[in-house]
């Protein structure tokens, strides 16, 4: 590491000095026409974003459908391609994720769930969602946020700003997962509608199709309460009137029947595509998390919460004051899984009979100091289909005695999914139909029955509840699965 001498100039120096700094790092962003604060270059960006998007595929996964990647990808470069940036290293990538989401990150990276594809009608309306999406990009909204976060931690950041080793290798380089968490402000929601509205036009994409999304992802927002995190509102903060401002830009624009929505050949992509959340990798029977796809079963302690994601199974304690989190540990063994866990800073090993573990797996009791205090618990390793799973069951370290009968019933209880009919079971699916006639919503209901409520149906399909479809149009429904998982409450 270069060292570097600080040299202190005075008060009037480095004020001048910060706002030479600023002045020289408020350039003009192409996209939005605005001078923008940004003390992240465009290599670092760029860096950036590809560090989280990797966390994210390993967190999230992939959806495994290589012919819909492809479609996603082709509309995303398409917009991508005609926007200020087309030499960014842009991606696309549908991740295996229920939740009704799509997300940015810098220097390219646009993901979006499965769960927003289901709910999706044309293509069309991908464009105004990957349109949106790409205007966070180009308008560098993410690297603003940063750099402002930047010179607030270092009141007018003369040393940060100033220094390129500093910058470079201090708060820069050690964003990572930061980026995934950052919550646009409404005005940053503004400005990507207005861009995402402008891309899709100009790529001759029916500009109507973008206020349809709105009030569909509003229609969603509004039956889950709130929806899971990360939603789309809850990461893009509705700025108001937003499906009405989108309606008027439309109006405005010449000849929208001429362009493209492409209904039908969306429809064939999204057709068989997993609805809600997928049993194959965990759910919940009352207190017993199941897992088919690896083969084993935990019961959870009566009255506990628990959310299962594609990266962990974490659950609580009614009063919040001990928890779980069930999660994978690669190939390692389960002897060396318990040395690497000790290896860590802050992590100490607790001199007590280790709990009995079943199946070749290993226990140890440990403490660990957190920036919230300290905490005791125990870690356990289990080999289940053909990986290594990790266990930590912790509490405040004054509570760990009343806890241990509970941790240690939990362990005991994992043991391998002997109900074939568990082991066996499939997520619902997105089915397109073909509408015989002219019908209401219910009449479609009766005629081609599915798992999924009727304001779920009506939803997917981009109407009103109580609305109507019309004859010849494909049409989608859900089919198979546990009405439970299907029925986003």
């Amino acid at each position: 590491m270069r060292r570097v001498i600080a040299v202190r100039p005075r008060r009037s120096a480095r004020a001048a000095w910060a706002a030479l700094a600023l002045a020289a790092a408020c350039a003009r962003n192409p996209a939005t026409g605005e001078r923008q604060l940004s003390l992240v270059s465009k290599d670092q960006e760029i860096a950036l974003g590809k560090q989280a998007a990797e966390q994210v595929r390993e967190t999230m996964g992939r959806y495994d459908d290589p012919e819909l990647q492809a479609y996603v990808e082709r509309v995303g470069m398409r917009i991508a391609k005609g926007s200020e940036r087309p030499e960014l290293p842009w991606s696309f990538t549908v991740v295996d994720d229920p939740a009704v989401n799509a997300f940015a990150l810098p220097g390219g990276p646009v993901f979006v769930t499965r769960g927003l594809l289901t709910y999706l009608t044309s293509e069309a309306e991908l464009a105004a969602v990957l349109g949106h999406e790409i205007g966070h990009i180009t308008a560098r909204h993410s690297v603003e946020q940063l750099s402002k976060a930047q010179l607030a931690q270092v009141g007018l950041g003369v040393g940060m700003v100033v220094s390129e080793d500093v910058r470079r290798y201090g708060q820069v380089a050690g964003a990572g997962m930061q980026l995934l968490f950052l919550k646009f402000g409404r005005d940053d929601e503004r400005q990507a509608d207005a861009l995402g509205f402008r891309y899709m036009v100009e790529q001759r994409y029916d500009p109507r199709q973008m206020a349809a999304v709105f009030r569909t992802l509003e229609a969603v927002s509004a039956r889950e309460g709130g929806g899971r995190v990360p939603g789309w509102l809850s990461t893009h903060p509705d700025p108001g009137d937003r499906a009405e401002t989108a309606a008027r830009r439309a109006a405005k624009v010449e000849a929208p029947d001429r362009m493209e929505v492409d209904r039908e050949q969306y429809l064939a992509k999204v057709d068989d595509v997993v609805f809600g959340e997928d049993p194959r990798q965990g759910y919940l029977k009352g207190s017993t998390f199941v897992h088919p796809q690896l083969g084993f079963q935990l019961t959870l302690p009566q009255g506990w919460k628990a959310q299962n994601t594609a990266a962990a199974l974490v659950a609580v304690s009614p009063q919040q004051d001990a928890a779980l989190q069930l999660t994978g540990a690669g190939k390692a063994s389960p002897e060396e899984a318990v040395q690497k866990f000790f290896a860590q800073q802050g992590v100490r090993a607790v001199q007590a009979p280790a709990p009995a573990v079943p199946h070749g797996g290993a226990a140890r009791w440990f403490e660990a100091t957190t920036e919230q205090g300290n905490v005791g618990g125990v870690v356990a390793f289990v080999p289940a289909g053909g990986t290594t799973l990790q266990i930590v069951e912790y509490a405040p370290a004054e509570r760990l005695q009343g806890a241990a009968d509970t941790f240690q019933r939990v362990l005991a209880s994992f043991g391998p999914v002997t109900d074939p009919a568990a082991r066996a079971v499939q997520p619902a699916r997105i089915d397109v139909v073909r509408v015989p006639r002219d019908m209401s919503l219910a009449d479609f209901a009766r005629e081609f029955p599915s798992t999924a409520p009727p304001d779920v149906l009506a939803a997917l399909n981009g109407v009103a509840p109580g609305g109507a479809l019309r004859a010849g149009q494909a049409a989608k429904r859900v089919v198979g699965g546990n009405p439970e998982l299907v029925s986003g409450r």
